[in-house]
């Protein structure tokens, strides 16, 4: 099973979006909730190289992008893929 890691904000509707297509493939994630944790903003924004929006997600340590990539991921049969890995 693949290692997914998402940086979010509470009231972001994108990190939900992003959530819910994690949890409709029925995979666990790590969530960093920088929104109460704000000193990891500054980690999320290095390992997303300059990346400060959220959310930022990596999917065994490959920077995915947001909810945008992580959807056209999806759409192009390609997200399953690097979950199984």
């Amino acid at each position: 099973m693949a290692s997914i890691e998402i940086y979010t904000k509470g009231y972001c509707p994108y990190c939900h979006r992003a959530k819910a297509l994690f949890a409709e493939k029925g995979v666990e994630f790590k969530e960093y909730a920088i929104d109460v944790q704000p000193e990891l903003r500054d980690e999320m924004i290095t390992r997303a190289n300059g990346g400060w929006t959220v959310p930022q997600i990596f999917i065994n340590e490959q920077h995915i992008g947001g909810c945008d990539d992580l959807v056209a991921l999806d759409m192009q049969n390609k997200l399953d893929v690097l979950l199984a890995d």
